[in-house]
């Protein structure tokens, strides 16, 4: 496992081994990762999201924030990612 320094890790999020975190990245208390996965610069993992093994995902993404649908109304929601997928 190989996290940089300046990332912000949640206590309660659940990291494989095998996983890449780089700087400034943060990664919630409800975020379950997958081993051989990849979080670039500035990643910001949020709510209740899970990426499967062998996902990447490039410098600045957020994922897993409240939906920008203007009908959503504070429900629960939940993001789960397979795996071999590419975020950009």
């Amino acid at each position: 496992m190989a996290i940089h320094p300046t990332a912000v890790i949640a206590p309660g999020a659940q990291i494989a081994e095998n996983v890449e975190i780089g700087p400034y990245a943060v990664v919630g208390p409800h975020v379950s990762l997958e081993s051989h996965v990849r979080l670039g610069a500035h990643v910001v993992l949020s709510g209740h999201t899970s990426l499967g093994e062998h996902t990447e995902v490039f410098p600045h993404a957020v994922l897993g924030g409240a939906p920008q649908d203007k009908k959503y109304s504070g429900e629960p929601t939940r993001l789960q990612i397979g795996s071999h997928n590419v975020f950009r």
